[in-house]
């Protein structure tokens, strides 16, 4: 077998949905198989799975073990010479597994291979690409200076050598997996991909990014920057010192007021109103099922058409709700209109084929959304 796709879920069931569908649509051309394992979820998520997707393996785990474990537990299982871990909460382009493939199999030395992602407002998410954290670089990303923690040297597009790529998406030989002993469990969450990136690294690898393939992450309440994360990420900072680097008592030290400056700094501005979700004035639906836009329009409150893909040559769109219908418009076609057309007050929702359900995010901070119709 070719390829194994991990996929981790924890209450996210209609986000586990699509991102299956969107794993099947990849592996179309690949011998493939889809190992979900879920920790502990109490949502309908397992019986989802086992009733709509018979031949994806599902591990239930009885309580939540956390990422790195969880992940090492289903990797254990996998039959593909490559596998890719993956969020629950992503969706990848039809060409994401066939692109990794091409360039892991250009050279020996290709360690882990990451993608572009973008969050639901077609926004880039610079965590794609990253650079190792030392302490300083942490002490300065924990006060808002990130520009040496991300790779900001490659450009978001481009497609070369990184050191640290993202847990929501990683490529790689199961046999460099196994060989650098996956994810290290003493991360539970934050952490354990730059940990896995860098003995990547350390044994021998090289680390890609590719700039050309794009994965939609929502991300969700996991990217709030409260004094839970700051606490999450400075201990997930201080394994990886412990493990990687020489203690240093006076850097430590100054980390550890970054962070408390940073919490003092972030309930001051949690007291100021969040900026709103833009207002859309009308929704636009990429679809040629007449069935689904009567559904749809019966549910939304706001103006509704249908519409070719042909729209986008013809006019600018602004305060507009777009719903892309699946079974219409590919995924890698959608997360073109979501780039070009974000930063315009602009919403935008995808149905998976054959969904009753349209899902979305419209800050990269928050909780998406579903609609079930």
């Amino acid at each position: 077998m070719k390829l194994s796709v991990v996929i981790l879920n924890y209450n996210v069931r209609y986000f586990l949905h699509q991102c299956i569908v969107s794993v099947q649509r990849a592996t179309k051309n690949i011998e493939a198989e889809i190992i979900v394992i879920d920790n502990a979820s109490s949502d309908d998520s397992c019986n989802m799975v086992k009733e709509l997707f018979p031949k994806v393996r599902l591990i239930e785990n009885k309580e939540n073990v956390g990422f790195s474990k969880a992940n090492n537990q289903a990797v254990k299982v996998a039959k593909g010479e490559y596998v890719c871990i993956l969020n629950p909460d992503t969706a990848v382009s039809e060409n994401a597994f066939e692109k990794c493939l091409g360039i892991s199999e250009s050279s020996k030395k290709i360690g882990a291979i990451g993608l572009y992602l973008l969050d639901g407002t077609g926004n880039f998410l610079p965590e794609s690409k990253r650079n190792i954290p030392t302490p300083s670089v942490s002490l300065l990303k924990i006060l808002g200076f990130t520009k040496k923690y991300y790779a900001s040297k490659l450009s978001e597009n481009a497609t070369g050598s990184v050191s640290v790529l993202v847990g929501a998406f990683m490529f790689l030989k199961r046999s460099v997996y196994n060989k650098v002993g996956g994810f290290d469990e003493d991360y539970f969450m934050y952490g354990e991909d730059i940990d896995l990136s860098y003995k990547i690294e350390k044994a021998g690898y090289k680390n890609h990014y590719i700039g050309s393939t794009e994965t939609l992450h929502y991300k969700g309440e996991s990217t709030q920057k409260d004094a839970a994360y700051l606490d999450r990420f400075y201990g997930a900072m201080q394994i990886f010192y412990k493990k990687h680097f020489n203690s240093n008592p006076l850097l430590n030290g100054l980390v550890n007021f970054g962070v408390s400056l940073a919490k003092k700094r972030k309930g001051a501005s949690s007291k100021k109103h969040k900026s709103p979700a833009p207002k859309v004035e009308k929704a636009i639906v990429l679809t040629e099922n007449l069935h689904l836009l009567k559904s749809l329009s019966e549910t939304l409150s706001i103006p509704l058409s249908s519409s070719s893909k042909s729209i986008f040559e013809e006019i600018e769109l602004k305060n507009t709700l777009f719903i892309f219908d699946v079974d219409y418009m590919p995924y890698r076609q959608i997360f073109m209109v979501m780039k070009n057309f974000k930063n315009q007050n602009n919403q935008f929702r995808i149905r998976p084929p054959g969904c009753n359900f349209i899902i979305g995010s419209d800050k990269s901070d928050e909780k998406g959304s579903v609609l079930v119709f």
